[in-house]
Protein backbone atom coordinates (compact mmCIF):
# COMPACT_ATOMS: atom_id res chain seq x y z
CA UNK A 1 0.00 0.00 0.00
CA UNK A 2 1.38 3.52 -0.99
CA UNK A 3 1.57 6.72 1.65
CA UNK A 4 -1.29 7.99 -0.42
CA UNK A 5 -3.48 4.40 0.01
CA UNK A 6 -2.61 4.69 3.87
CA UNK A 7 -3.35 8.49 3.83
CA UNK A 8 -6.41 7.94 1.67
CA UNK A 9 -7.38 5.24 4.44
CA UNK A 10 -6.92 7.10 7.23
CA UNK A 11 -9.69 9.94 6.06
CA UNK A 12 -12.25 7.13 5.60
CA UNK A 13 -11.74 5.82 9.00
CA UNK A 14 -11.89 9.90 9.90
CA UNK A 15 -15.46 9.77 8.84
CA UNK A 16 -16.53 6.14 9.40
CA UNK A 17 -15.76 6.95 13.04
CA UNK A 18 -18.02 10.29 13.03
CA UNK A 19 -20.44 8.36 11.85
CA UNK A 20 -20.25 5.89 14.88
CA UNK A 21 -20.33 9.31 17.02
CA UNK A 22 -16.81 7.85 18.22
CA UNK A 23 -15.12 10.99 18.97
CA UNK A 24 -12.55 9.55 21.08
CA UNK A 25 -11.18 7.77 17.73
CA UNK A 26 -10.14 11.61 17.04
CA UNK A 27 -7.33 11.06 19.72
CA UNK A 28 -5.74 8.26 17.33
CA UNK A 29 -6.56 9.83 13.92
CA UNK A 30 -5.92 13.80 14.76
CA UNK A 31 -2.35 15.54 15.87
CA UNK A 32 -3.06 17.43 19.13
CA UNK A 33 -2.01 20.73 17.31
CA UNK A 34 -4.37 19.88 14.43
CA UNK A 35 -5.21 23.63 12.19
CA UNK A 36 -8.79 24.03 11.17
CA UNK A 37 -8.77 26.68 8.45
CA UNK A 38 -12.20 26.90 8.42
CA UNK A 39 -13.84 26.12 11.53
CA UNK A 40 -17.84 25.54 11.51
CA UNK A 41 -18.25 27.99 14.91
CA UNK A 42 -16.11 30.99 15.71
CA UNK A 43 -15.78 29.90 19.70
CA UNK A 44 -14.37 26.81 19.27
CA UNK A 45 -11.29 25.51 21.45
CA UNK A 46 -7.98 25.26 19.20
CA UNK A 47 -6.77 22.14 17.98
CA UNK A 48 -7.76 18.74 18.20
CA UNK A 49 -10.60 19.85 21.35
CA UNK A 50 -11.84 22.38 19.26
CA UNK A 51 -12.82 19.61 16.35
CA UNK A 52 -13.73 17.00 19.13
CA UNK A 53 -16.60 20.12 20.10
CA UNK A 54 -17.65 20.73 16.53
CA UNK A 55 -18.22 16.93 15.66
CA UNK A 56 -20.16 16.68 18.98
CA UNK A 57 -22.67 19.39 18.06
CA UNK A 58 -22.93 17.99 14.85
CA UNK A 59 -23.21 14.20 16.01
CA UNK A 60 -25.43 15.31 19.07
CA UNK A 61 -27.94 18.02 16.78
CA UNK A 62 -27.87 16.16 13.48
CA UNK A 63 -26.86 12.78 13.63
CA UNK A 64 -26.14 10.51 10.67
CA UNK A 65 -23.63 9.88 7.74
CA UNK A 66 -20.90 10.67 5.45
CA UNK A 67 -20.58 9.33 1.94
CA UNK A 68 -17.21 9.59 0.28
CA UNK A 69 -18.04 9.82 -3.22
CA UNK A 70 -14.40 10.32 -4.61
CA UNK A 71 -10.89 10.54 -3.21
CA UNK A 72 -7.41 12.13 -4.39
CA UNK A 73 -4.20 11.34 -2.59
CA UNK A 74 -1.11 13.32 -3.87
CA UNK A 75 2.09 13.81 -1.55
CA UNK A 76 0.58 14.38 2.65
CA UNK A 77 -2.82 15.95 1.11
CA UNK A 78 -6.08 14.22 0.54
CA UNK A 79 -8.79 15.76 -1.09
CA UNK A 80 -12.29 14.10 -0.72
CA UNK A 81 -15.75 14.90 -2.22
CA UNK A 82 -18.26 14.26 0.11
CA UNK A 83 -22.03 14.05 1.33
CA UNK A 84 -23.09 14.69 4.61
CA UNK A 85 -26.76 13.68 5.31
CA UNK A 86 -28.86 13.73 8.47
CA UNK A 87 -31.74 14.66 10.77
CA UNK A 88 -31.86 17.98 12.49
CA UNK A 89 -32.90 16.76 15.75
CA UNK A 90 -31.47 18.97 18.82
CA UNK A 91 -30.72 22.47 19.29
CA UNK A 92 -27.34 23.40 17.75
CA UNK A 93 -25.33 26.91 18.78
CA UNK A 94 -28.43 28.45 19.29
CA UNK A 95 -30.22 27.11 16.88
CA UNK A 96 -33.79 25.36 17.59
CA UNK A 97 -34.59 21.79 15.43
CA UNK A 98 -37.44 21.60 12.54
CA UNK A 99 -36.83 18.13 12.11
CA UNK A 100 -35.91 17.97 8.70
CA UNK A 101 -33.54 15.65 6.43
CA UNK A 102 -30.30 17.43 5.55
CA UNK A 103 -28.25 16.72 2.75
CA UNK A 104 -25.29 18.69 1.87
CA UNK A 105 -22.34 18.14 -0.45
CA UNK A 106 -18.50 19.28 0.64
CA UNK A 107 -15.08 19.00 -0.48
CA UNK A 108 -12.24 18.37 1.90
CA UNK A 109 -8.57 18.91 2.08
CA UNK A 110 -6.37 16.88 5.09
CA UNK A 111 -2.41 17.23 5.38
CA UNK A 112 -1.35 13.85 6.67
CA UNK A 113 2.06 13.87 9.10
CA UNK A 114 3.26 10.93 11.14
CA UNK A 115 -0.04 9.00 10.64
CA UNK A 116 -2.07 11.82 11.33
CA UNK A 117 -4.59 14.44 10.40
CA UNK A 118 -2.31 17.44 10.87
CA UNK A 119 -4.31 20.17 8.92
CA UNK A 120 -7.87 20.86 7.34
CA UNK A 121 -9.19 22.93 4.75
CA UNK A 122 -13.42 22.71 3.65
CA UNK A 123 -15.67 24.23 0.95
CA UNK A 124 -19.05 23.31 2.27
CA UNK A 125 -22.34 24.08 0.38
CA UNK A 126 -23.31 26.61 3.37
CA UNK A 127 -26.30 27.81 1.43
CA UNK A 128 -28.20 24.41 1.43
CA UNK A 129 -26.95 24.15 5.07
CA UNK A 130 -27.93 27.33 6.07
CA UNK A 131 -31.37 26.81 4.40
CA UNK A 132 -31.86 23.51 5.50
CA UNK A 133 -30.99 24.69 9.03
CA UNK A 134 -33.93 26.93 8.82
CA UNK A 135 -31.87 30.19 8.72
CA UNK A 136 -31.80 31.58 5.04
CA UNK A 137 -34.46 30.75 2.37
CA UNK A 138 -33.35 30.01 -1.01
CA UNK A 139 -35.49 31.05 -3.83
CA UNK A 140 -37.06 28.94 -6.20
CA UNK A 141 -36.37 27.63 -10.07
CA UNK A 142 -36.77 30.84 -12.68
CA UNK A 143 -40.78 30.84 -14.11
CA UNK A 144 -41.01 29.05 -16.68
Amino acid sequence: MTAEDQNKALVRRFYQEIDKGNIDAMDELVARDYQNHDPPFPDLQPGLEGLKQAFRMFWESTPGTHTIEDQIAEGDKVVTRLRAQGRFEREMAGISPTGKEMDVTAIAIHRIENGRIVEHWSNIDSAALMAQLGLISLPGPPPS
